[in-house]
């Protein structure tokens, strides 16, 4: 729904590279709004599994993402790459980085690490 809206209400405005690194820092922080809601409450302890649920979030859009690029938009996988490659424009990479490391943060602001 983040990446629609993007293409729906930023891209016509602001054109579409100023978009994507604009998107890149809304993502950011609406992961971050529901990890801060959510994490702590899931029942974690530790660093590492913080980090690991991070990884499975990340898995999990980087999985998504291709598969609708795939599936719905009709793309190739390698087309469907381009989205990860920040050489195209496309900062979904980075993203997906402060996902994997956003629960442990949130647990250490929380006090559970």
């Amino acid at each position: 729904m983040h990446g629609i809206a993007r293409t729906l209400f930023l891209v016509p405005r602001i054109g579409k590279q100023r978009a994507l690194k604009l998107s890149i820092l809304s993502g950011t922080a609406l992961a971050f709004g529901i990890c801060y809601l959510k994490v702590p409450g899931i029942g974690l302890s530790g660093l590492y599994e913080h980090l690991a649920l991070g990884l499975v979030l990340a898995f999990f859009m980087a999985s998504f993402d291709l598969a609708m690029g795939m599936l719905l938009l009709k793309r190739s996988f390698r087309k469907a790459l381009d989205d990860f490659d920040p050489a195209t424009g496309n900062m979904l990479v980075f993203g997906l980085a402060a996902l994997v490391l956003i629960p442990a943060y949130v647990a250490y602001l929380k006090g559970l690490i």
